[in-house]
């Protein structure tokens, strides 16, 4: 991977979110390699449609790819076991919360978590917000 800042991208069934952070992350940065980890085909083939550099499916691939990244990135339930109507097992979201990596969450309400203040956003104010935060990282790493 050349030493690229390795962002993972972690969705779960329809992968609408992973999709959406993927096309934008590879029109916004350029040295940076995208890992999409998908819980199930249908999320996983959404990312890679969405131009992921690198791209996984399942409980083992999420676990073992995780240990590589520096930011994860994906909507708030992927730290919550058993959301996302149960895709998010107890380990991935052990593993996820526990990495050394940064996580930016996107505080979406599918999850049983619920964000006061962030009702008053669209989630594509919310994804955009991601965006910019992980732009900041990395241009605060030396990383852009």
């Amino acid at each position: 991977m050349n030493n690229k800042t390795i962002i993972v991208v972690i969705d779960a069934q329809g992968g609408g979110l992973g999709k959406a952070l993927v096309e934008k992350l590879k029109g916004m940065i350029s040295n940076a390699s995208i890992l999409a980890l998908g819980t199930n085909a249908v999320a996983t083939s959404a990312m890679k449609k969405a131009g992921a550099d690198q791209y996984a499916t399942g409980e083992n691939a999420i676990i073992f790819n995780v240990k590589r990244a520096d930011i994860i990135v994906g909507g708030i339930g992927i730290i919550s076991a058993n959301s996302m109507m149960g895709e998010i097992t107890p380990k991935i979201a052990e593993t996820v919360s526990s990495s050394s990596a940064i996580k930016v969450l996107i505080p979406v309400g599918k999850c049983n978590i619920c964000i006061p203040g962030t009702e008053k956003y669209t989630i594509q104010e919310l994804i955009d917000d991601a965006l910019k935060n992980i732009v900041n990282i990395l241009y605060k790493s030396g990383g852009v």
